[in-house]
């Protein structure tokens, strides 16, 4: 028999479980029944009900891809979301790591200067961000879309990843300069390895935000140079009828994000919760 500490021990599991379980299903749902429809027909996306179609049509993807012109928004906005990750982990650890060990003046200023950028969304800035993009001569220009997102990521991860840094024993750092290493290769060989739990976080938010990213691209962009939200929003205007080909539009915007964060989901509670040192 289970003492009564146990027992309601157990209950409160079995609870939390189940809550759990019940979330999981709200959110997940909706994605199968997406990548359902998307591979019924048009017939029977209304009177086939199963999770699972009686047959599939992956003529629809074929469709979509070809009748909404998504590879070259697709290729787009893998350019737009890999450079703009390699910035912000770049350009964030570099600083972070010189708050967190490099002394200099003004640097606890510039550090709370950084962290309070984060109240201000980007579509918040957007007058100035125009002005500047406008005066610097990159109004349709990749570069004109990737900089300002990078700035953008750039708070978030600067305060992540200044934690880790602020974890890392200078025993570490005292061994390092013993082997002759600059404090350059001290960050490179040894902050940066050690950091890759934050990093990790840092690179799935960010990629979900550039990925999903619309008011920018269209504030900034020519068509020719598009990201695949806006694709997939003009092939929904053309397409506003045609449920299976809309269907698969959106699985194929979803499945990079998807496969990004499939591959780095084990580093992501550790990057959030744990310290450099204890992931």
């Amino acid at each position: 028999m289970l003492s009564r500490n146990n027992r309601d021990h157990f209950l409160t599991r079995v609870g939390v479980h189940l809550f759990l379980i019940c979330v999981s299903v709200v959110c997940v749902f909706p994605l199968l029944w997406m990548i359902s429809c998307s591979l019924k027909t048009q017939e029977t996306i209304f009177n086939d009900w199963d999770l699972w179609p009686s047959q599939f049509h992956f003529q629809n993807y074929i469709e979509a891809w070809k009748g909404g012109n998504f590879g070259v928004y697709f290729l787009n906005s893998v350019f737009y979301t890999v450079m703009v990750i390699i910035g912000i982990v770049f350009f964030s650890s570099m600083a972070a790591y010189a708050f967190s060990r490099l002394e200099f003046r003004g640097k606890n200023f510039l550090f709370y200067l950084f962290i309070g950028t984060m109240m201000i969304p980007i579509p918040g800035a957007f007058v100035a961000i125009y002005v500047v993009i406008n005066k610097l001569g990159l109004m349709h220009d990749v570069w004109g879309y990737i900089l300002p997102q990078i700035n953008g990521g750039l708070p978030f991860a600067i305060f992540m990843l200044k934690t880790f840094f602020d974890k890392m024993p200078k025993e570490l750092e005292d061994s390092a300069r013993m082997d002759g290493c600059n404090k350059w290769q001290i960050y490179w060989h040894v902050a940066l390895p050690l950091a890759k739990s934050a990093i990790a976080v840092i690179v799935i938010f960010n990629a979900l935000s550039v990925w999903n990213e619309y008011l920018l691209a269209k504030l900034i962009l020519s068509d020719n140079l598009m990201p695949l939200q806006v694709g997939l929003l003009k092939f929904q205007g053309e397409r506003i009828t045609e449920y299976p080909q809309l269907m698969a539009g959106m699985t194929i915007t979803m499945v990079p994000i998807i496969i990004v964060y499939l591959l780095m989901q084990k580093y992501i509670i550790k990057g959030i919760t744990a310290g450099a040192i204890k992931g």
